[in-house]
């Protein structure tokens, strides 16, 4: 077996095994399953041959693999999977006391306290599999599938990319990327979540709002049950039942208010932990990229002067990469500085989540400018 066959036994495996890692953790949360998380087994085995096909081609070509699309999108598909893990330890350190696998995707109902402490170091929560899995899954297939096969294979470098700057420069860019979709993937999720919550608040605000005393009323009319309730959920202040509340006109009015507004009724505390944890672990991972990002520029300059002798020609990946700083330079600021936090920052990683793939794959698709690895002409 020599090494190409070794290469395409990799490159196949690890599509294959992202592939059935992807079904298995939407199958897991879909279905609510306790059960082992297979999906996490399967993207360990898919990150290795990633791993193990780029260590090849670099054996085979003695320069780093990332000379064409190909190598790239693999290179890209590694990231995402090892951001995935990223994203689950940050996620298993910082909840440690929340047991957010008993989250489940059609069920947002509170459990029992007793279903809730059951087995709660015994599986990892899927979600975050189910948001990353496709997305290596479809760099994997399209480098596999959809590029030419004079494209995947390994060649000579051009003259000016025979430099060190190629590890450095293309490395921490499409790190940045891999961070950068994970991020805006989480994003996206968040908004999905809470389209019908009401989540845009400061840094220094809850996420939602504490009930008013009215909507109590109109649900618990009793005074007893309605101070309860109250009570339990948060309400600073005893609540004292007047005549003025209980007159239908005013259950009428309130009953109205509750059906058009989100409040406690539409929510619950697992639901809205939940979505706050989609919301720091976007800003997290996003935090991440930003900064590769910009050394990924920064030494993109240096070695164009190097290589062209201008650090900026305003080649298209150029200003696409500019466009996606100044993206997420925005999202940072709003958070930041504005101190914004919800679906405001959230609206604008979405749209990054556009523009990153423009700028990594749109423009070298077109085969325009400097950076091109295009195939279409």
């Amino acid at each position: 077996m020599n090494i190409l066959e070794i290469e395409n036994f990799f490159g196949n495996s690890s599509f294959f095994l992202l592939f059935f890692s992807m079904i298995s953790y939407w199958v897991i949360v879909a279905f609510d399953l306790k059960t082992l998380n297979f999906g996490r087994f399967l993207m360990i085995g898919a990150n290795f041959c990633l791993l193990s096909l780029l260590i090849l081609r670099w054996k085979e070509s003695g320069h780093f693999p990332l000379s064409n699309l190909y190598e790239s999108l693999m290179f890209l598909s590694w990231s995402l999977s090892t951001f995935h893990f990223i994203l689950e330890n940050i996620e298993s350190n910082r909840e440690k006391n929340f047991e957010i696998e008993n989250f489940s995707f059609f069920d947002f109902s509170n459990k029992n306290k007793e279903q809730k402490n059951l087995n709660t170091n015994r599986i990892k929560q899927p979600f975050l599999g189910s948001l990353t899995s496709p997305a290596a899954l479809f760099t994997n297939a399209f480098a596999t599938f959809s590029l030419p096969s004079e494209m995947q294979h390994s060649s000579a470098l051009v003259p000016a990319l025979q430099s060190n700057w190629l590890m450095m420069h293309v490395t921490v860019m499409i790190l940045s990327y891999s961070a950068l979709i994970c991020g805006s993937l989480l994003s996206i999720a968040f908004l999905i979540f809470t389209k019908n919550l009401d989540f845009d608040f400061h840094e220094n605000e809850s996420a939602l709002k504490a009930p008013s005393a009215e909507k109590f009323v109109s649900v618990f009319p009793d005074s007893e049950k309605t101070e309860f309730f109250a009570s339990a959920s948060g309400l600073t202040e005893p609540m004292k039942v007047t005549p003025s509340f209980l007159n239908k006109s005013s259950q009428l009015h309130s009953t109205t208010k509750l059906s058009s507004e989100n409040d406690f009724t539409k929510t619950n505390p697992l639901k809205t932990k939940f979505a706050e944890t989609l919301d720091n672990l976007s800003y997290r991972i996003l935090g991440i990229g930003f900064p590769f990002l910009t050394i990924g520029i920064l030494s993109g300059a240096v070695w164009a002067n190097e290589a062209w002798g201008s650090y900026w020609s305003w080649d298209p990946k150029e200003t696409w990469a500019l466009a996606t700083w100044f993206v997420f330079a925005i999202y940072l600021h709003t958070r930041l500085t504005k101190g914004w936090r919800g679906k405001k920052p959230a609206f604008i990683a979405s749209f990054g989540f556009i523009v990153v793939w423009i700028c990594f794959l749109g423009v070298n698709l077109l085969g325009e400018g400097l950076h091109s690895y295009g195939f279409f002409n």
